[in-house]
C-alpha cells in the first residue's frame, strides 16, 4: 500500500485538502480521528486517563472531556508527556489497521504530528500545506473564536515550520484561492496515482 502522509500546522487547511482527495475516491486515515477511537468508553486507556487525572475528566455519557485534559496538559511538560506515553503507540496501532484496511490505488494519512512522532514511518511520502504563520494564526482565530494570544500560544506548541518544510516530499501552497489549490492537488494526486502502479 503507497502512503501519503499529510501534515500542516494549524489553519493551514489539511481538511480541504483530505475533502479534495477524498472526493477523489482516496480513502483518509486521520490521526486524530484515531485518537477519539483509542480513548472511547470502555478503552483501556480511558481508564488509564481516569485513575492518573481523576474521574472527573469522564463526563457523564462515559466520554472523556478532551477540553478538560488539554487544559491540564497544555502548560504541564511531564503530565503532556505521560499521556503522550500511554497515547502514541496506541494511535500508532490503530492507524496501521485503518491504512491496512484501505483499498484505493493510494491512501492519506493526515496527522498534524506526522513529523513529530513514529507516524512518519507508515508513510512512503510526505506532503506538507503550507501557509505563512500569519495565516495560520488568523486562520485558527476566525474559525475557532480564539483571541490572537491564544492562537499564537497553539502555534508554538506545533513542529516549527521551517522543520516541516525540511522534511516535505512535496509542499502545496494553501494561501491563494479554492481553485488554485485543487490546481496543485490535480497534479500530486496523478503524480501519486502513478507512484502508486509502480511501487
Amino acid at each position: 500500500m503507497f502512503v501519503v502522509g499529510v501534515t500542516g500546522g494549524i489553519g493551514c487547511g489539511k481538511t480541504s485538502v483530505t475533502d479534495y482527495l477524498a472526493g477523489k475516491g482516496i480513502i483518509i486515515a486521520d490521526a486524530d480521528q484515531a485518537a477519539r477511537v483509542v480513548v472511547m468508553p470502555g478503552q483501556p486507556a480511558l481508564q488509564s486517563i481516569a485513575q492518573h487525572f481523576g474521574e472527573n475528566l469522564i463526563l457523564p455519557d462515559g466520554q472523556l472531556n478532551r477540553r478538560a485534559l488539554r487544559d491540564i496538559i497544555f502548560d504541564n511538560e511531564t503530565e503532556r508527556r505521560w499521556l503522550e506515553q500511554l497515547l502514541h503507540p496506541l494511535i500508532f496501532q490503530q492507524i496501521n489497521f485503518e491504512l491496512e484496511q484501505a483499498t484505493s490505488p493510494y491512501v492519506v494519512l493526515v496527522s498534524p504530528l506526522l513529523i513529530e512522532t513514529s507516524q512518519h514511518q507508515l508513510v512512503n511520502r510526505i506532503l506538507v500545506i503550507d501557509v505563512s504563520e500569519e495565516t495560520q494564526i488568523a486562520r485558527t482565530m476566525n474559525r475557532d473564536g480564539v483571541p490572537r494570544e491564544q492562537a499564537e500560544a497553539i502555534l508554538r506548541s506545533q513542529s516549527d515550520r521551517q522543520n516541516r518544510l525540511n522534511k516535505a516530499d512535496d509542499v502545496v501552497d494553501n494561501s491563494g484561492s479554492l481553485e488554485q489549490l485543487h490546481q496543485q492537488l490535480d497534479k500530486l494526486h496523478q503524480t501519486y496515482l502513478d507512484m502508486a502502479a509502480s511501487n
